[in-house]
């Protein structure tokens, strides 16, 4: 566990839900990822992220889904494309990331709370 932070600080992280759109190899990438277009709906628009769930997921299983991100991060540099949000999930057994998803749909562009 982590030091104790206030509930102020919880709301500092902006955690949304959103559909990918779009999901691709990423060659480039240190290690194995897909490059994820992600829908956050109209107040937030399109955002891309890098996602290193290779093992769990192909790019046909990511496209449609529901997922978990952080949207206000500053964009980080990931080998040749900026990733502009992080992408939420929890490991598995062996230790390989399971996106956290919405058990239901929900409207895209959702807050955390």
């Amino acid at each position: 566990m982590t030091d104790t932070i206030g509930f102020d600080d919880f709301l500092k992280v902006d955690v949304r839900v959103g559909t990918i759109v779009e999901a691709l190899p990423f060659p480039e990438a240190r290690k194995p990822a897909f490059r994820l277009v992600i829908d956050f709906g109209p107040e937030i628009g399109t955002r891309k992220s890098s996602a290193q769930v290779t093992r769990n997921y192909t790019c046909e299983d990511l496209v449609g889904r529901q997922v978990a991100a952080v949207v206000n991060f500053p964009p980080r540099q990931i080998g040749p494309m900026m990733s502009e949000v992080l992408t939420l999930g929890f490991p598995d057994a062996d230790g390989e990331v399971m996106l956290i998803v919405p058990d239901r749909k929900v409207p895209d562009g959702g807050r955390l709370y």
